[in-house]
């Protein structure tokens, strides 16, 4: 029997409806951490069914961290003007202007890495793996170019606010809530004296 407490608790996790967090923990027997998993599932799914969609209407916020010396703006985009006027998707935008902020991405996405990004890190790694087993060093280096590019892009880097989460798993939990087609569009971070 699932109860209301542990719906509650996942929802507050997830941010996702109480009828689909009831539905996952029903289908995970009762367990939280699969429910979390199948709720992650399903919003990729979803997220991959509306890739296609139009984005037509989104929001711009910003961030500015303590005194003023460090901030950043985000634009999310949606398809209609009713999503993106909602305070959840507003503060969602904010969070991820405050997640850039803290964490100053270099890119937003895997494919905005640049060819001579990649020669660059591919020459600094190569030198690290000097000495290993032969049959190894492909496997290492790109393990540490995954791990490196991963903490320059946006949508990969786990989302401050919720460590569990990367922050492409948020915009997909948004899709999930709010049944629209949600991307980032674009973010620019600013710090006093090029912090």
């Amino acid at each position: 029997m699932i109860t209301t407490e542990q719906i509650k608790q996942l929802r507050d996790a997830t941010n996702i409806s109480v009828m689909q967090c009831k539905k996952a923990l029903e289908e995970a027997g009762g367990d939280f951490e699969k429910a979390v998993i199948l709720l992650r599932k399903k919003g990729a799914d979803i997220a991959a069914k509306k890739a296609d969609r139009t984005l037509g209407a989104g929001t711009i916020q910003a961030y500015v961290h303590g005194a003023g010396a460090v901030g950043a703006m985000v634009e999310l985009s949606c398809e209609t003007d009713f999503v993106s006027k909602n305070e959840d998707f507003v503060t969602m935008c904010r969070d991820i202007a405050m997640h850039v902020t803290a964490t100053n991405p270099a890119f937003l996405k895997k494919d905005d890495v640049k060819p001579e990004d990649k020669v660059k890190a591919t020459e600094v790694f190569e030198k690290e793996v000097v000495g290993k087993p032969e049959n190894m060093k492909a496997k290492i280096l790109e393990g540490k170019l995954n791990a490196y590019f991963a903490e320059k892009i946006l949508l990969e880097q786990p989302f401050i606010k919720n460590p569990d989460m990367t922050i492409g798993q948020l915009v997909e939990s948004g899709i999930q809530k709010f049944g629209e087609k949600i991307e980032v569009s674009r973010f620019i971070r600013f710090g006093v004296g090029g912090k």
